[in-house]
């Protein structure tokens, strides 16, 4: 018979309760208002989102990778397990507790990837970090931008979804990179509206679907076109190295 889960830790937010849940030693889940956001047991969609995401960075001379939403860590740990030494990596994330969660009861699934010397830690909302960064010239800009958050891209989505995946959004990550930066996202589904707005916001796509059966979330791979008014062919190539 399986354990029940019980919670260890939570706060009110404007959503719900944001809850950590522990079940054994090592399974944990983070739920808000009831909701599932994640569970340690199913992490390889982020894992793949990161690992895609910086596999261009690997040879670069410190590079400098942005990414939104911490979670329980595990997009940030396989980031830091793909990028060189000298890398920067600058964490946006809105909740203090979470980076508490992180560092304190589920520390031990990514090996405290929080602590790690190439790591900053921001209580920020990822999109105003973006958009704070256009403009400030090329060697504040990133190399990656990654956005592991829990709501993804979705066809119809006019709130919280177009703040961070609408046009206007999309041009200021591509002004946020440098040349032939790396903008990549996890997303539940596929969204074709999205793939057209990267499109036009001067973004290459390629498409991928983690895994192999049951529940298939799709990581989205965007490079930045080295001419932003000339956006690059389309790549939804087929899953790679059984992914």
């Amino acid at each position: 018979m399986a354990q029940p889960w019980r919670i260890i830790d939570s706060i009110d937010t404007d959503e719900g309760l944001l809850d950590l849940r522990q079940r054994g030693e090592t399974d944990f889940l983070i739920t808000i208002g009831g909701r599932v956001l994640m569970n340690s047991s199913a992490n390889q969609s982020e894992m793949v989102l990161a690992k895609l995401a910086c596999a261009s960075l690997k040879n670069k001379i410190n590079p400098r990778v942005l990414i939104g939403g911490l979670g329980m860590g595990f997009t940030l740990k396989a980031a830091l397990d793909h990028l060189p030494p000298g890398a920067q990596v600058l964490v946006a994330e809105l909740n203090p507790i979470v980076v508490k969660w992180c560092r304190g009861p589920i520390a031990q699934i990514t090996a405290r990837a929080v602590d790690d010397q190439r790591v900053t830690m921001v209580i920020d909302d990822v999109a105003a970090v973006i958009r704070n960064t256009d403009g400030k010239g090329k060697r504040t800009r990133f190399d990656g931008i990654i956005l592991d958050l829990y709501e993804g891209p979705y066809e119809g989505d006019q709130g919280r979804g177009k703040y961070f995946y609408g046009d206007q959004a999309l041009r200021l990550s591509c002004h946020a990179l440098t040349k032939d930066g790396v903008f990549a996202v996890w997303s539940e589904d596929p969204d074709q509206a999205f793939e057209n707005r990267l499109h036009a916001a001067g973004f290459s796509v390629n498409r991928q679907r983690p895994g192999r059966g049951g529940r298939r979330h799709v990581v989205y791979i965007a490079e930045k076109s080295p001419d932003p008014r000339q956006p690059r062919t389309a790549k939804n190539q087929p899953p790679q190295n059984g992914y």
